[in-house]
């Protein structure tokens, strides 16, 4: 048994360790998408039970899972971790159960309405058998569909309905997967061109336009219901209250925060980013203003790239540069976590965003890049930070090495993670870039400040907005109304950008500030462990210290790394 956390010997498994490989196997069963984030075979094709009753079964399983690592007893420093965080994160489904979470899931970005599409660009498609899987998933989604309808249903039955803005947007996505251009339609045709070797077989390719059409069908069902039933329920107030966002807040950090001393702070930390950025762009041009600065940058053509294609080139270029120099000067990155994948994804609805890879590095880690339509320029003085973020010493630094360390974690704990973790750590990475010199062009440095404002930007909106506080002004409450102009002053991005962000923000209430809130966790963090170290500290230890423990959620990490050995 071992009890350092960054060790890689061989650990004897617990009875701890066995309470989290069973939730694991239980989640499986329950959620067969989760069987391809991690790449374990098994139940393709098939779908989560999304109704009501499929979320009943969901939670009783939850709360067995909770008595069972309840009654464990930790032997080590890992188990005492297990324990804690497992506990966490089931005790919080219960209670997001208990609130109507289910219910009211619709939102731009991440909820079902998306993720019963997403899962597709993840499934393997390299031989006959993998399109058949395909197929089998495409006759699946309307059932899961329909489940998923019968639940936003009930929330109708209980007045728990998101916001009309949301069902607005969601009918426009919908209705693109139902026209002939969409995913689904273009999936089945491209399908051969995916094969490894050889072609489908006729019967296949026929199963597969059924199915590409059964699957439109559904979205145009999901239209129909949120156009004719939800829309007539959902209030026009974007504001989703304290105890919702209180509940979303505890998921995406893995920590409880003071809501209203989190608001004061990102004001604060709002005005300093922006003398920062006013401060770099008069360095870039003399006494330029910030939009004077972007504005030189943007017509420099060295600056700039031409298409998806050379976004994706220069994106993988990037990455792994950055790989391989900081492999071999501030971090020890194993082989496996050294490949990562820069994807354009197949969707046009905006977002970066990192997939881990699967369990045994089969499927290796992946930056995507969902490009709006329309948009066919980009600047990388805007987007070097991004790679960065994403990639190494980023996301894909961080859930790599959690993924890597099979010797120490448990399946459970090798996918765990929350999203202050994850993005807190990733905009930290951001700051440690620079520190380590590879912003050193005051045009990054911008593009970063660009960022790490509208993270800060968006504590106060998204706190503001959901908690109606006072604006920042004192000229009266926030409403979403509000929102669009208060991020289109505060990012030098596109009004689709704005558009497309703000949106998200209303409807995914406590995912946006979780990344500079995590990031100020994780600073207040590593300055507590450095105090406590004293001349002994080593920055570096303490980044493979924190990593080797794995995504858990913000709380649990504090006690992890504070905590004295016993």
């Amino acid at each position: 048994m071992t009890e350092a956390f960054g060790a890689h010997q061989i650990r004897t498994p617990t009875a701890v360790d066995a309470v989290a490989e069973k939730w694991v196997e239980t989640e499986l069963d329950l959620f067969p998408e989760y069987r391809v984030y991690i790449g374990r075979p098994g139940h393709e094709g098939e779908y989560s039970d999304y109704s009501p009753a499929g979320a009943e079964r969901a939670v009783e399983a939850v709360r067995s899972a909770l008595a069972e690592v309840q009654a464990t007893t930790p032997v080590d420093a890992i188990d005492e971790v297990t324990k804690m965080d497992l506990a966490r994160e089931l005790q919080l489904s219960i209670d997001k159960h208990e609130a109507g979470f289910n219910q009211r899931n619709l939102n731009v970005i991440a909820s079902p309405a998306q993720e019963l599409r997403d899962i597709f660009d993840l499934v393997p498609t390299a031989s006959v058998d993998d399109w058949s899987n395909v197929a089998k998933r495409l006759h699946n989604l309307p059932e899961a569909m329909d489940g998923y309808i019968e639940t936003l249903r009930s929330g109708i039955a209980n007045g728990n309905v998101p916001a009309i803005r949301q069902v607005k947007e969601i009918i426009t996505q919908a209705n693109k997967q139902v026209a002939d251009s969409g995913f689904f339609f273009q999936l089945a045709a491209n399908a051969n061109g995916r094969l490894e070797a050889g072609s489908l077989p006729d019967s296949l390719q026929s199963d597969l336009d059924a199915g590409a059409q059964a699957s439109a069908n559904a979205y145009q069902k999901l239209s129909d219901f949120l156009r004719t039933e939800l829309a007539q329920h959902a209030p026009e107030k974007d504001a989703v209250g304290r105890e919702i966002y209180s509940l979303a807040s505890r998921d995406f950090l893995g920590a409880v925060v003071d809501l209203d001393e989190t608001y004061e702070w990102g004001i604060e930390e709002l005005a300093r980013m922006t003398s920062e950025q006013e401060a770099i762009a008069r360095e870039i041009t003399p006494g330029a203003t910030v939009a004077e600065a972007i504005a030189y940058l943007d017509q420099d053509p060295s600056r700039k790239l031409h298409g998806t294609e050379a976004l994706q080139r220069w994106m993988q270029e990037t990455s792994d540069r950055a790989v391989d120099e900081l492999s071999k000067t501030h971090f020890d990155i194993p082989e496996e976590v050294k490949s990562l994948v820069c994807m354009i994804a197949p969707t046009q609805e905006g977002g970066i965003y990192y997939t881990g890879p699967t369990d045994d590095f089969s499927r290796p880690g992946q930056m995507w890049w969902s490009v709006p339509e329309g948009v066919t320029e980009f600047d990388t003085w805007r987007e070097l930070t991004t790679v960065y973020h994403e990639g190494v010493p980023g996301h894909h630094l961080q859930i790599g090495q959690a993924v890597y360390n099979k010797a120490q974690l448990n399946t459970w704990r090798r996918n765990a993670g929350t999203s202050g973790h994850a993005e807190g750590w990733a905009l930290y990475a951001e700051r440690l870039m620079e520190q380590l010199g590879y912003l050193d062009d005051p045009a990054d440095r911008l593009g970063m400040l660009d960022g790490q404002r509208m993270r800060a930007a968006r504590v106060v909106l998204d706190i503001g907005v959901h908690l109606e506080k006072q604006l920042p002004d004192g000229s009266g409450p926030w409403t979403g109304d509000y929102a669009f102009g208060f991020l289109g002053e505060n990012v030098n991005m596109s009004r689709e950008f704005v558009r497309f962000e703000v949106n998200r923000y209303l409807g995914w209430p406590g995912q946006a500030p979780s990344y500079k809130v995590g990031q100020r966790i994780w600073e207040q963090l590593r300055d507590e462990y450095a105090r406590r170290e004293g001349a002994a500290f080593d920055i570096r230890a303490f980044h493979k210290k924190a990593l080797d423990i794995g995504g858990v959620g913000l709380d649990t990490l504090r006690s992890a790394l504070l905590t004295p050995a016993r």
